[in-house]
């Protein structure tokens, strides 16, 4: 079972013209959800599911589905999907998303030939996806295709989120991507995705493939210092209550908790301080209020916990030292999810049978497999990222890594297909 790199190359490129934009270095792109180079580029996706004589549905969130049902397959038994998803970030590379779709597609291309070969013969269909809205450049917070395909968002729900005044039932219907049903992920017997790691840790151990153990958690906070605006000559620093500056001593202690609780017990935990406010944010007015986020992550519920805790008592001491009021909320709190065992030893299997070398890392990124992994046996695969650049123009990822992970993908999915 052999996957082809330069069918697979065509695909990813021209994938990238859609919604191209003007950069001095690499690739850059543009496709947002319900946008024309959105529009172009579900068509020429399935254009090439029908090519490769796929049954192609649409379902009322815009996913794609491609399905193959082989000839020794059992039509009624749960299918083996794999998939990602095609929107990007404004300005993105050209493999977040894209290159698993597209390996996806070339690890049926790869079963195809080899069942014609009479060396493969599949129990099971199997499903090529392409999630709306994984980004959540538009509608929503992100990964919104499969949250309604795991059952963690209504098509209803869905739907209804807008982006300046425009809604996803009017933005899918206005390209011709408004389809019905729901992609149901619970009624698949594993799901797999291939992405770029978007980190360098494969590229340093020059390992073309790693399985993911497990996606981490993700904890965001909403936190307000609210001082008093003054008069920046007029007033004395002994009379101030400057909410900036607390916010300042609020962020090394966020950096400062994150370094311990690395060094004691948890070395993939990280904490981050990436969006201010400042009010009225002039140059001659002492702040008087900050708004800000946290962002939590690690493969460790209870170390993700531990450095919210930290923030807390970070606030209770500003209020005591500096005399500033303060709020935290803490809205969103998604648990580290593990990977399947039965899907993960698939992968090694499939990597060890080609000859190629197989890491096992965890994800410190979202995706729609950590939604997947919710409803049913699921796997994440990485192909390395040069200098770990991702969401940028720059973003690469060496054709030779790019076919060597489809490899394991493709034999990974062959064997539960034909099981």
């Amino acid at each position: 079972m052999e996957v082809q790199q330069t069918r697979l190359r065509n695909d990813v490129e021209t994938n990238g013209e859609f919604g191209a934009v003007g950069v001095d270095d690499g690739h850059g792109r543009t496709v947002l959800t319900g946008t024309e180079a959105d529009r172009r580029a579900r068509r020429y996706f399935v254009e090439r599911l029908e090519d490769a004589e796929l049954d192609v549905r649409i379902d009322a969130v815009g996913n794609v589905v491609g399905r193959w049902t082989p000839d020794s397959a059992d039509p009624e038994a749960a299918p083996v999907a794999a998939g990602s998803h095609l929107d990007s970030v404004p300005e993105g590379g050209i493999f977040d998303g894209p290159l698993g779709v597209y390996a996806a597609l070339e690890a049926v291309r790869a079963m195809q030939d080899a069942e014609q070969d009479a060396d493969f013969e599949p129990t099971r269909p199997v499903e090529v996806v392409s999630f709306t809205e994984e980004e959540g450049q538009r509608f929503g917070g992100g990964l919104v295709g499969s949250a309604v395909a795991a059952g963690d968002m209504s098509v209803e729900e869905a739907l209804a989120i807008e982006d300046d005044g425009e809604s996803l039932h009017e933005a899918l219907e206005s390209i011709g991507f408004l389809g019905d049903g729901r992609l149901d992920a619970s009624e698949w017997d594993a799901w797999f995705e291939l992405h770029i790691e978007q980190a360098e840790r494969l590229e340093r151990a020059t390992v073309p493939a790693g399985v993911v153990t497990t996606i981490t958690g993700l904890s965001r906070c909403h936190v307000e210092i609210q001082g008093e605006a003054n008069h920046a000559g007029a007033t004395s620093m002994d009379e101030r209550t400057d909410a900036l500056a607390a916010a300042s001593e609020f962020v090394g202690d966020v950096e400062r908790a994150a370094n311990e609780v690395v060094a004691s017990d948890a070395e993939s935990a990280v904490a981050t301080v990436g969006k201010l406010d400042v009010t009225p944010n002039a140059p001659n007015v002492i702040a008087g209020k900050v708004e800000l986020t946290i962002d939590v992550r690690d493969v460790s519920h209870d170390a993700i916990h531990r450095l919210i805790d930290r923030a807390h008592a970070s606030l209770q001491r500003l209020e005591t030292d500096r005399g500033v009021e303060t709020t935290i909320e803490h809205p969103w709190d998604r648990a580290p999810v593990p990977m399947s065992e039965r899907c993960r030893d698939a992968l090694h299997e499939s990597g060890a049978s080609a000859g190629i070398e197989t890491l096992n890392l965890h994800s410190g990124a979202a995706h729609d497999t950590m939604h997947v992994a919710e409803a049913t046996d699921a796997a994440l695969l990485f192909a390395p990222s040069r200098d770990g650049i991702s969401h940028n123009p720059m973003e690469w990822t060496d054709w030779a890594n790019c076919a060597a992970a489809t490899q394991v993908l493709a034999g990974a999915m062959a064997r539960l297909a034909s099981r």
